[in-house]
């Protein structure tokens, strides 16, 4: 009966001291100066595709809206590969202001950690050099114009994630996930951790949904959940389902993403994504209007 009693005073401590520390001090949500909308593309799980994602989606909002800026900004300090998928190993030149210019691939302004450190080199940092890290690419970067900037988050539900919802307007999140089990179960966090801290989920993108036989041409589940139920749980749509196939990840490997192959099935796919976020937008942007 102690025990438990000692349980609930602990469990009731550690909650009233997390409130205390989330209600002292926050950073005020400040706008990246040029930027009008961002968008995380976020997976709670690692291994899911998110940077394929939001590579894909970058390129793709690209070549449905050409008159559109569009911008990339790849926030994962220990695993950056942003560099390889879009093709750039350059380092960013400063301006005279002392910011960094973001390096340009597809007519898409890209930037992210990998171009500040020798390539294979590993970052071997604690949390505190790391949000410094974090600060200068939210910071110290000439974006010019930007209309959308996609955001690639770090697996998990971190310190870089509530430093970006912190510190950053976000216009919403897209949630990425596989329809594994694991998969699903920590991108329910990740879901719940936007929604408490009120930030809009788009919808939800599932990677490696199926994969087509090569010989019957049938469809194969090789993971057993059933992702529709899961959107349903947790309250959001799936804005598209991706088969596991070699033409998305040689496009990422050889950082030629594949919806530059505007005739093929993927492209329609995301196309299809690159709509929804469209859509969302306009319609948050005219909701405010309204008010």
């Amino acid at each position: 009966m102690f025990v438990k009693i000692l349980r609930k005073y602990s469990s009731e401590s550690i909650k009233a001291h997390q409130k205390e520390i989330m209600a002292r001090g926050l950073p005020k949500q400040k706008p990246i100066v040029g930027v009008n909308d961002i968008v995380l593309v976020s997976s709670g799980k690692g291994g899911v595709g998110k940077s394929t994602t939001a590579v894909n989606l970058s390129t793709v909002l690209k070549i449905v809206y050409p008159k559109k800026k569009i911008g990339l900004l790849d926030t994962d300090i220990f695993g950056p590969t942003i560099p390889l998928m879009m093709n750039l190993h350059e380092t960013p030149i400063l301006t005279k202001q002392n910011l960094m210019k973001p390096l340009i691939n597809y007519g898409v302004k890209c930037m992210s950690f990998g171009f500040l450190i020798e390539e294979g080199s590993p970052v071997i940092w604690r949390g505190l050099l790391v949000m410094q890290a974090l600060e200068k690419l939210m910071r110290q970067v000439d974006w010019g114009d930007i209309d959308i900037l996609i955001v690639d988050t770090p697996p998990g539900t971190g310190d870089t994630h509530l430093s970006l919802i912190q510190n950053l307007p976000i216009s919403g999140v897209i949630l990425v996930t596989t329809p594994q089990k694991a998969a699903l179960e920590v991108t329910k966090r990740g879901a719940a951790m936007y929604q408490k801290l009120n930030i809009p989920l788009i919808g939800l993108i599932e990677n490696m949904s199926n994969v087509v036989c090569p010989s019957c041409s049938n469809n194969i589940k090789i993971f057993g959940s059933d992702t529709i139920i899961f959107a349903e749980k947790i309250g959001v749509n799936i804005l598209e389902s991706f088969p596991l196939n070699d033409r998305i990840s040689i496009g990422g490997d050889k950082g030629v993403p594949v919806v530059l192959n505007t005739g093929s099935v993927e492209f329609d796919l995301y196309k299809n994504v690159a709509y929804k976020i469209n859509n969302f937008l306009n319609n948050k942007h005219s909701h405010k209007i309204s008010k």
